[in-house]
């Protein structure tokens, strides 16, 4: 076996010579890609891109000293320690592929930057939204040879996680449309927006990051939500007890004011010391109804906005010209490769 293999080379000349030869095939042909090219991207829509930045307060753990303190001046201890949130903020890009997250943009007015439409995204998604004819034709030949063709399912009463096939294509076209990112050293989100109206794409844009905030300060307040929701009732409950006793206590003494038998006043001192056992257990839990408001407070994050959704002036794709002559360097270079097969592909 030789050790020196001879290396292949191709002779540039060589090629050159057969390009010389089919030149009026090239000339012919690239200008008719180039035009061609061009018409084709020409049917498919301009798209806007808008993004926002967003920065929540970095609340993965909860600082309970200050609450602490306060609920120890009152005599009750609250447990020190850090809350670690189940859910992270590396997560929240998830969000786009739950039904329940991305239906709700459903509702979201939009308003496009001639005025000419005023609707619901779903609305314009559905009526006002334009599609590339070969698109076009794919939907109307998949709607002749289907059996069953089922009506959009709409947004006021639906279930997002049993969508029509309307219905489940739209939100797709969302998720394709809307581009959240988390950064995973600062946890600053970046939403990220696609329409084919500049105006809709900022509305969209600024839709998405009240959603998403909301989201974020439900999950975060959910559990402190509810024990105030807890110790409200528990208040009230004995607020209207210890009321009904300090009541009957009155009318009890009033009743017997000029009284002097004993058995009268055990009864009194009985009334009185149920009605200050009521207003100790009414005073202890309005104590702990504000420990849990202020925990709520704490729990609730704060969102700063880094980079607001602007309205895009240029649109962001398609790049025609780019694709044009992408789609023409492509042709030339299978035109090349054709007539110099011999001498690129001989042995």
């Amino acid at each position: 076996m030789n050790n020196n293999d001879e290396v292949k080379r191709i002779d540039l000349k060589l090629i050159y010579k057969r390009i010389e030869v089919h030149k009026k095939v090239f000339l012919i042909t690239l200008p008719m890609v180039l035009i061609l090219s061009y018409l084709l991207i020409l049917a498919k829509p301009r798209t806007y891109s808008s993004s926002t930045v967003m920065a929540p307060e970095m609340g993965s753990s909860v600082n309970l000293n200050s609450i602490g303190d306060l609920a120890s001046s009152f005599g009750i201890d609250l447990p020190s320690g850090q809350t670690v949130d189940a859910i992270s903020p590396l997560l929240y890009p998830n969000l786009m592929s739950d039904n329940g997250f991305v239906s709700k943009l459903f509702k979201v007015k939009v308003k496009t930057i001639d005025g000419q439409v005023n609707a619901t995204y779903y609305d314009y998604l559905l009526k006002h939204n334009k599609a590339p004819w070969w698109t076009m034709a794919l939907e109307w030949m998949k709607a002749k040879l289907s059996s069953t063709h089922r009506q959009a399912g709409g947004y006021t009463k639906f279930d997002p996680y049993h969508l029509s096939k309307i219905d489940n294509d739209l939100a797709g076209a969302i998720r394709s449309s809307i581009k959240i990112t988390t950064d995973k050293k600062t946890g600053v989100i970046s939403i990220t927006t696609e329409a084919q109206d500049p105006m809709v794409c900022k509305t969209l844009a600024d839709s998405t990051r009240s959603l998403l905030q909301q989201y974020i300060t439900d999950y975060r307040t959910s559990k402190a939500r509810n024990d105030v929701k807890h110790y409200q009732d528990l208040v009230n409950d004995a607020k209207r007890q210890y009321e009904g006793v300090r009541q009957a206590y009155g009318a009890y003494s009033d009743a017997n004011m000029d009284v002097i038998l004993e058995s009268f006043k055990s009864k009194q001192e009985d009334l009185e010391n149920d009605m200050q056992l009521k207003f100790n257990a009414y005073s202890a839990l309005l104590t702990q109804l504000n420990v849990a408001k202020a925990k709520l407070q704490d729990r609730t994050p704060a969102f700063t906005t880094i980079q607001g959704a602007e309205v895009p002036i240029k649109p962001s794709g398609p790049k025609r010209m780019v694709f044009a002559f992408a789609m023409t360097i492509i042709a030339a270079v299978l035109l090349t490769l054709w007539y110099s097969r011999e001498v690129i592909f001989s042995e």
